[in-house]
């Protein structure tokens, strides 16, 4: 499925949009989520695009085979190398990195969806039964990403995982271009608890300073929360965010020039 390439819509019509391909025997599957809400109106302004082929598409014979059985024995299926390949030479042009979507590949975070938001595109093989013949991943250079130490009936979930965090930061994706930088994750803090109307609801008051119109108060306030959940329920991530600050510090320049102001270097 893919989107228009412009449906009036500016932003869409200045530059190629973001590309999704995903290689998948259920292609059904999506757009699935991805087609309401943020993603799915983007989709439809050509902010981006989603193209989702059927595997059994490349087999490669009658019964539209995909799978073996393993060698070394065991149970369940392996994913052919052959069929995978012709599938994936069959996008080999399509612009960014090709992904594996499995457990065993690299952690997905908020820093690995900017990096692939910053691509121009991405595919996504989704693996089912047992895995994929180490061979194809291989020799096509294929990257891994895992959603979480958990398990999953196949790489389909995991796509609308990746998909749904890449889109909403693509450029003209969200509304407010600032409201991602104070989400979970950025700079490896939780978000701070929010809240909205009644100011009283059964009794549980909105806390004051949300309410004072200070904005100085109320982004220390917000800070100060998004550090203490983070430290109690995240300790992982307060470790590296403490480790960045300590970095950033020792990073900012401490010399002072000899008139007292900034330090700053001088060329001949």
């Amino acid at each position: 499925m893919s989107a228009p390439d412009d449906d009036g819509d500016p932003a869409a019509g200045s530059r190629t949009p973001w590309t999704a391909t995903v290689l998948t025997l259920f292609p059904e599957v999506f757009p699935g989520p991805l087609g309401v809400s943020l993603a799915g109106k983007a989709l439809d302004r050509g902010l981006w695009r989603l193209d989702a082929r059927n595997i059994r598409d490349y087999a490669l014979d009658r019964h539209r085979s995909v799978d073996d059985t393993p060698f070394g024995g065991g149970a369940g299926m392996v994913m052919r190398p052959d069929v995978v390949d012709r599938a994936l030479a069959d996008v080999e042009d399509r612009p960014g990195p090709v992904v594996n979507l499995s457990p065993r590949g690299r952690p997905l975070d908020q820093g690995v969806v900017r990096e692939l938001a910053g691509a121009p595109g991405l595919t996504l093989l989704c693996g089912r039964y047992e895995g994929i013949d180490e061979r194809v991943l291989e020799a096509r250079g294929v990257q891994e990403l895992s959603v979480g130490d958990f398990v999953l009936s196949g790489g389909e979930v995991a796509a609308l995982t990746v998909l749904d965090a890449v889109v909403r930061l693509l450029p003209g994706v969200m509304g407010n271009a600032e409201s991602g930088g104070d989400e979970s994750f950025e700079r490896d803090l939780l978000e701070y608890p929010q809240y909205t109307r009644p100011a009283d609801w059964h009794g549980r008051q909105v806390p004051a300073v949300l309410q004072s119109g200070d904005h100085a108060r109320i982004a220390r306030w917000r800070r100060e929360m998004a550090e203490e959940i983070t430290r109690v329920r995240r300790p992982d991530l307060w470790a590296r965010h403490q480790a960045q600050q300590a970095a950033e510090a020792t990073a900012q320049p401490k010399r002072r020039s000899r008139h007292g102001g900034a330090a700053h270097d001088d060329t001949d």
